[in-house]
């Protein structure tokens, strides 16, 4: 993929321009703004711009890019772009949009390595750039026909029609097509971007795991207030969301996109293991509810972490549907039990006397700490990296070191 020639030029600039992508990416999104105001009008999520997290989601997945191409020069990194493509596919990527990015990215570049970047080295990282472009166009222009949608055109209105508090700062939202037509496909364990209207005029939007059945024509999604913190600002649309939207308003959904979702096509009908924390239980219920629909015989483990039991978002629904799956057993782990689950084990999760089933396939959301630290165990009592599936909430930077 990657010619001899950039190659050798890429392995010998890679550490000064990996040393220098937060600054190249700062300043690349700083004039990309200014000079089109508009792409922050619903494409770019203003609370990641502020946090620096978009930021650094970029410069680690251009560098992780460049990397890979080095490693196996004759192989993609297809975890890294399928995950990217989903992401812009729920906001409506269009190609055109990577010209621009490549303008004022290559701009940045010129910027701040200066000298450094001769006519050889621009044309090296030229060719990595539109490698992955062009991977990524590929990718989504398939995610788009796969939804049925014209390229960039996601968007339709839902009529809420029920709201439901599932814990006290978490809503779900019942939702049904408002144009009569019939649900997008959707796989278990698939988001959708919600799109709402600031008080400023500017558009947001931001992702939210389907929590029902995706076979069903209602969908549901379960959002948890974002609160704000020392160093963070509180989460604009799940804020709106909370104090806002009622059972008869209208929501703007893109069609559903996610690359981790249970494979309804695959042959494998083997063991699965559904292990979250918090919020990220939201996916784990999707699928739950989906295997419970098609009466699935599956094996099932459900590992849940939480603060306490009143905090466990769905935690009824979930037990009701492990209890209707013939195959399923769970376990949940809270930092302060209550008499709701006198089962439950204290403290964070530890897999240790866990039954791990053989050959399982493992899903995996919550927190990035949580997540790394249960990857780890998991790894360690001998399940493949390989067969451990996650979500995360937000710009992926965990991605380009653990796509392995």
């Amino acid at each position: 993929m990657l010619s001899a020639e950039s190659a050798a030029v890429v392995r010998a600039t890679l550490p000064a321009v990996a040393g220098a992508l937060d600054e190249i990416t700062t300043r690349f999104y700083a004039a990309m703004f200014r000079d089109r105001p508009e792409l922050l009008d619903g494409m770019f999520n203003r609370g990641n711009q502020a946090g620096g997290t978009q930021r650094q989601a970029l410069a680690a997945s251009i560098a992780g890019f460049a990397t890979a191409l080095l490693d196996n020069p004759d192989v993609r990194p297809d975890a890294l772009l399928d995950r990217i493509a989903h992401k812009h596919a729920a906001v409506g990527v269009t190609d055109d949009q990577y010209t621009v990015v490549h303008k004022y990215l290559f701009g940045a570049i010129a910027e701040v390595l200066g000298d450094a970047v001769t006519p050889q080295v621009a044309a090296a990282w030229d060719e990595v750039y539109w490698l992955m472009a062009g991977a990524l166009i590929g990718r989504e222009a398939r995610l788009y026909q796969e939804a049925g949608v014209e390229p960039g055109r996601i968007w339709r209105q839902w009529t809420v029609v029920d709201r439901r508090m599932e814990a006290p700062e978490v809503v779900s939202f019942l939702l049904r097509p408002a144009d009569g037509r019939r649900a997008p496909r959707a796989r278990a364990g698939q988001y959708v971007s919600v799109r709402v209207r600031m008080a400023d005029g500017v558009h947001q939007a931001r992702q939210y795991s389907l929590s029902s059945d995706p076979g069903r024509e209602l969908r549901r999604i379960t959002v948890k207030r974002v609160a704000a913190t020392a160093s963070a600002p509180g989460g604009e649309v799940s804020n709106l969301l909370h104090s806002q939207v009622r059972v008869g308003d209208r929501l703007t959904l893109s069609a559903p996109f996610g690359d981790v979702f249970l494979d309804d096509r695959a042959a494998d009908t083997g063991p699965l293991v559904l292990v979250s924390a918090g919020i990220g239980c939201t996916p784990m219920t999707g699928i739950l509810a989906h295997l419970e629909a098609n009466s699935s015989a599956r094996p099932v483990l459900v590992l849940h972490a939480d603060h306490s039991p009143a905090d466990h978002a769905l935690r009824t629904e979930t037990r009701e549907l492990v209890g209707q799956l013939p195959g399923a057993r769970a376990v949940f782990w809270y930092e302060h039990p209550g008499l709701e689950e006198p089962d439950a084990r204290v403290g964070l999760m530890d897999l240790s006397g866990v039954e791990l089933p053989d050959g399982a396939t493992v899903f995996l959301c919550g927190p990035l700490p949580f997540m790394r630290d249960v990857r780890a165990q998991l790894i360690g009592a001998g399940v493949p990296a390989r067969r451990i599936r996650y979500e995360v909430f937000g710009p992926d930077l965990w991605l380009p070191a653990t796509a392995a």
